[in-house]
């Protein structure tokens, strides 16, 4: 069986405002100091995520 999920527009281009550190830490790198830099780099992405499609549902 396979799952097909289609994305309308799920072409176009997003911008989010991450550090260099959060950009690391979502590749897979742990930072000891900052255990929940990754948590913060993924709601900034989920956040983004939701506005642009929000955006896009009401046009």
């Amino acid at each position: 069986m396979e799952n097909t999920v289609k994305i309308p527009q799920g072409e176009n281009k997003i911008k989010v405002e991450l550090t260099l550190k959060e950009a690391i830490a979502l590749t897979g790198v742990h930072f000891k100091h900052d255990p929940e830099l990754v948590h913060r780099a993924r709601k900034k992405l989920k956040q983004t995520i939701t506005e642009v499609t929000n955006e896009e549902a009401v046009h």
